[in-house]
């Protein structure tokens, strides 16, 4: 129970990563508060909590709105007792997956980048004032290997990815002196719905069953980066800067 007594918010709960570290922390003894834009997989994301015996609440939250965000925030806050030690962003998109960069529609890079890029940004926003009033705090984004390491499906979806690790080595030195630690989780190529939809696309659009095969034969449970995740917003990780790789 590493993580007993904490207060975290989880964006992206309802699946994926997301759901999946809502409930690694809550069954570490964490109070999770969760935001998503699925409702339905939001509540039963908190369920799985409980059955888990750890205490969660879901809100409903568009992360690119800022004016939901705030309220949001200070709703989750409140919940949770006033204060906050964890934020732990997970919300996320990929769409665009192979589409040439001279048919890439505006409309696909606007929303992709709201979610990934903004989103994260807005949350942070609302969320650090009270860290940096308790003069503590771990703030942990999702990157990729895609954007950081390499390359992408996606023009959208890389550049989000890459964005965040930009921002999340921005953010590591200018909340350190209010006593906040900041990294980025690299996950690979994950069993999620998010990544199942882009294998599925990719499929679609050059018929390579050999690859596609391969692909979903090889990913792996969301489980294993959800315990970095906790690891991460446990006192453990004290001593863990910058951006942490996965498979």
């Amino acid at each position: 129970m590493r993580l007993s007594g904490k207060r975290v918010l989880v964006t992206g709960g309802a699946s994926g990563i997301g759901r999946a570290t809502a409930i690694r922390v809550a069954s570490e003894g964490a109070k999770v508060a969760t935001f998503d834009v699925d409702e339905e997989g939001g509540q039963t994301a908190v369920k799985s909590i409980s059955k888990a015996g750890g205490e969660g609440r879901f809100w409903t939250v568009d992360v690119s709105k800022e004016t939901d965000v705030k309220s949001a925030v200070a709703s989750a806050i409140e919940w949770l007792g006033g204060e906050i030690d964890v934020l732990i962003n997970v919300a996320g998109v990929l769409k665009g997956a192979n589409v040439e960069i001279d048919e890439f529609p505006e409309e696909t890079w606007d929303f992709v980048l709201d979610i990934n890029l903004k989103g994260m940004f807005l949350v942070t926003k609302h969320v650090a004032g009270y860290m940096k009033k308790q003069h503590s705090g771990v703030i942990i984004n999702t990157s990729s290997g895609a954007g950081v390491f390499g390359g992408s499906s996606s023009y959208a979806y890389g550049s989000s990815k890459g964005g965040t690790h930009g921002f999340t080595m921005v953010l590591e030195g200018h909340l350190a002196p209010h006593g906040i630690r900041v990294n980025d989780v690299l996950p690979g190529s994950l069993d999620t719905p998010l990544k199942r939809a882009q294998v599925e696309e990719t499929y679609r659009r050059t018929g390579d069953k050999a690859t596609y095969e391969r692909t979903i034969g090889g990913l792996l449970s969301p489980d294993g980066v959800a315990s970095v995740m906790a690891f991460l917003a446990s006192d453990d990780a004290k001593y863990v800067r910058g951006g942490i790789r996965t498979l």
